[in-house]
């Protein structure tokens, strides 16, 4: 037998270990050959190595995740407790570095639905990434691009958002196109320089390497050597959504983001998001990601207020709808 000794050091106990323990009472359910005891901020493991260096590296995987997220719920802990499971080559596929950002940022899925994001892309040349604000769906795809721009797999980056608020007519705007866009196309921007340095990314615009474009421009084109991003896709028009869609041209992969919550579109008019989601549903090679308030990587209480509305939405649609039945 042999005994590890883990000191939990600057660590939230109750958001680590769970109410009552239960969090490590679930990993010593998972390795019932081992004694884990935890006393105070300290963890002691006894039993054989190989069993002893699994745990620790779960021990390890949910500090991790405690430090990102600022809590460590029973299913993070299941989570972590089944990739361990799986083969080392598979694990490793899961927690793969998609690429290093500016001063060695290392950027990669931080949460099992962001590796699914990951996972599908390399799969499919089109994916939907479907989720609330703050769930990374963005982020990873615009680190997807990247990627695939450095390793020379696509030739340049097309990233394109409906500015809906100005109703796609943006010549009444001041300033020159760009600064006509910015507002639409801060978080894309934000993202990408995490990903690029200053003055690559200012020489790649130049170039139109990378193309931050209006929806309205993709019309009439074809798309090809690209990695081609379309963000904020639940304020499309049917119409705008199959123009964009039928943009694909050889060597191309594309990747749809869209919070179907948060439509900004008049209220007669229907989302293209979710009109295509149900008519490519049988389609082959098209994959869907389904992100949820679980995957948010902002503040910990982001997910709360997502889930406190969540709620609330839930209570008063019901109520709506009787009141439209008495009336």
């Amino acid at each position: 037998m042999v005994e590890k000794v883990i000191t939990l050091e600057n660590v939230s106990l109750l958001d680590f270990l769970g109410s009552e323990n239960e969090n490590i009472r679930q990993i010593a359910s998972a390795f019932p050959q081992s004694k884990i005891v935890s006393r105070g901020n300290e963890i002691r493991i006894k039993g054989q190595a190989p069993e002893i260096l699994r745990i620790n590296d779960i021990l390890n995987m949910l500090l991790e995740h405690l430090n990102r997220f600022g809590q460590v719920t029973p299913e993070n802990v299941q989570e972590y407790i089944s990739l361990e499971s799986t083969s080392l080559e598979t694990l490793k596929t899961k927690e793969e570095i998609i690429l290093y950002g500016n001063k060695g940022l290392v950027i990669k899925a931080k949460s099992p639905n962001q590796r699914k994001l990951v996972e599908s892309s390399y799969r499919n040349d089109l994916v939907f990434a479907l989720g609330p604000a703050g769930s990374g769906k963005t982020y990873i795809a615009v680190a997807l691009a990247v990627r695939a721009l450095k390793n020379r797999e696509v030739k340049r980056i097309i990233i394109t958002r409906p500015a809906v608020e100005a109703g796609e007519n943006l010549g009444f705007l001041p300033g020159d196109l760009q600064e006509k866009l910015d507002p639409y196309l801060r978080p894309i921007y934000d993202a990408l320089g995490d990903m690029v340095p200053s003055e690559k990314l200012k020489f790649y615009q130049d170039t139109r390497v990378i193309e931050i474009a209006p929806l309205a421009y993709m019309r009439g084109r074809t798309l090809h050597d690209a990695f081609i991003l379309l963000d904020e896709a639940q304020n499309t028009t049917s119409e705008q959504i199959k123009m964009f869609l039928t943009r694909m041209g050889p060597n191309s992969k594309v990747i749809v983001t869209g919070d179907q919550s948060q439509v900004d579109l008049p209220s007669k008019q229907k989302s293209g998001l979710s009109e295509s989601l149900r008519i490519l549903q049988d389609v082959k090679g098209i994959g869907v990601v389904k992100l949820t308030g679980k995957d948010v990587v902002r503040h910990k209480l982001v997910k709360s207020i997502i889930s406190a509305y969540d709620k609330h939405e839930d209570e008063t649609i019901p109520t709506r709808k009787q009141g439209h039945s008495n009336s």
